[in-house]
């Protein structure tokens, strides 16, 4: 996905296995942003600065939702763990992750391998994407987009 292009209708599923969409937040701009893994210490360190941030981020309009592979009941534990106020989506079978275009091969320790490339898509209220931050700086992820937002 790039910038000026519509997100996809089916975001992922939620906590109580509820698939949602965009359409559930029509009119609403919105902040998504792909993690590849709860509970390691960059999507900590993200989530806990987006959860700092949140209060304003939401006085801004945005809602805020993340994405990963992980399965709801992770989510809902990761959630429950860091005080999450925000709702974390499922794609277990990477769909989402595909259609935004960060499902990638990766290499660490020499291995190549595909996974999620940690990436935040902001929105407009029509869905339009209007930002992408493609080097995410955990620790400060809700600064650096309330900079950006400002």
């Amino acid at each position: 996905m790039t910038i000026g292009d519509i997100i996809p209708e089916v975001l992922g599923v939620d906590a109580q296995g509820k698939e949602v969409k965009a359409s559930d937040y029509a009119g609403v701009p919105m902040i998504i942003y792909f993690y590849p893994k709860d509970n390691t210490p960059g999507c900590t360190a993200e989530a806990c600065s987006l959860r700092d941030g949140y209060e304003e981020l939401r006085k801004l309009g945005y809602a805020v939702i993340g994405i990963s592979k992980d399965s709801p009941a992770s989510h809902v534990k990761f959630a429950a763990k860091y005080e999450l106020p925000f709702t974390l989506l499922s794609d277990s079978t990477t769909e989402v992750n595909q259609a935004f275009g960060v499902w990638q091969k990766k290499k660490m320790a020499g291995r190549e391998y595909m996974g999620t490339v940690r990436t935040t898509f902001v929105t407009d209220a029509d869905h339009r994407i209007v930002h992408i931050i493609s080097k995410v700086d955990t620790k400060n992820a809700a600064a650096q987009l309330l900079k950006l937002l400002s």
